[in-house]
């Protein structure tokens, strides 16, 4: 099939190469026609070291490359979706589908990015959201990995499964696609609070607390918006908060030890020196919980230190010293 992958980040060149082995025509887009051209002439991404790309992988920067794909999957950071859908919407001939593989909700409207593309594109364009517990530079290299396919739309869900399914890569399919939008959005703002223990010195014990309780606040906030629970404790839940809270790929992470460590937090997000999507998703996150009146502490915490130049150990105390909790909700009542 024709497709078109949409961000040369590692991401979007991880999946390009998935796509192109299992036998798919692929072109990967650039926002910046230079860097289209330089990665066409070396054959390689330097945010994928080590990582030759394939000959056979087409280099473009305009979005003309899009007609007539029958699948276009949009790579770009969380905060470029809605323009770049905006400036495809021109482009795609009807049914073609389109796919999302960014993480984060839109901080203006509060929308999921599905939501986001499907309101630039307008009707006519089946939309599927790819997520799971995954680093780039693990699919790159063939290392097995499983994550999920959502839609409305079942048929779309299940293209989805078979374009990306291999040996190296199992797709499961999920009608939830709220779901599975918030578990992998607001996964960072947990991750970056592990980090910020691990900075701090903390120990496992408390990393296990963040992570525990943090799966609790995302399924808060995800079920408030219409996903369903079980959902939050699959690839996209609890799969994805143990894959970005634990490993050296992470750059929510390590954005947040560098934030424990106390490095100034426009210091530490250029030291990481690429997007880290849960500096945006812990104030979008901290928006929906407010009008949502749903409860979030751990992520107001994260906005405190984020947006308020609050101290990490100050902040943690307070979590820490918070008036007593049932761990299950619904306990006694």
């Amino acid at each position: 099939m024709k497709t078109a992958v949409l961000g040369s980040g590692s991401w979007g060149t991880a999946l390009a190469m998935v796509l192109l082995e299992n036998g798919n025509e692929v072109v990967l887009w650039s926002h910046n026609p230079d860097r289209a051209a330089e990665m066409a002439k070396t054959g390689l991404n330097p945010r994928l070291p080590g990582v030759s790309l394939p000959a056979r992988l087409v280099h473009s920067g305009s979005l003309d490359c899009t007609r007539h794909c029958g699948v276009v999957v949009l790579a770009t950071p969380s905060y470029a979706v809605r323009q770049t859908a905006h400036q495809l919407a021109g482009c795609l001939t009807p049914g073609t589908v389109v796919v999302s593989v960014s993480k984060g909700i839109e901080r203006e409207s509060g929308l999921t990015l599905t939501d986001v593309i499907a309101e630039e594109l307008g009707e006519g364009f089946p939309i599927v959201a790819l997520c799971g517990p995954s680093h780039a530079e693990e699919v790159a290299r063939g290392i097995p990995t499983a994550l999920v396919s959502a839609s409305r739309n079942q048929a779309a869900a299940e293209l989805i499964q078979d374009l990306f399914m291999n040996r190296h890569m199992r797709i499961y399919t999920s009608p939830d696609i709220v779901g599975v939008e918030i578990g992998a959005a607001l996964k960072n703002v947990i991750a970056l609070c592990a980090g910020c223990s691990d900075g701090m010195g903390f120990g496992d014990n408390t990393k296990a607390a963040l992570m525990t309780r943090g799966l609790t606040e995302i399924a808060r906030l995800g079920v408030s918006m219409g996903g369903r629970e079980e959902t939050f404790a699959g690839l996209t839940g609890v799969g994805d908060l143990i894959v970005t809270c634990t490993s050296v790929h992470s750059r929510n992470r390590r954005f947040g030890i560098l934030l424990g460590r106390g490095v100034p937090v426009e210091q530490a997000l250029k030291q990481v020196g690429a997007v880290v999507e849960g500096y945006y998703a812990t104030a979008n996150a901290w928006f929906l919980a407010r009008k949502a009146g749903v409860e979030m502490p751990i992520t107001h915490a994260a906005y405190q230190v984020l947006y308020e130049s609050r101290d990490p150990r100050e902040v943690i105390t307070e979590l820490m010293t918070r008036a007593k909790k049932h761990e299950i909700e619904e306990s006694w009542v």
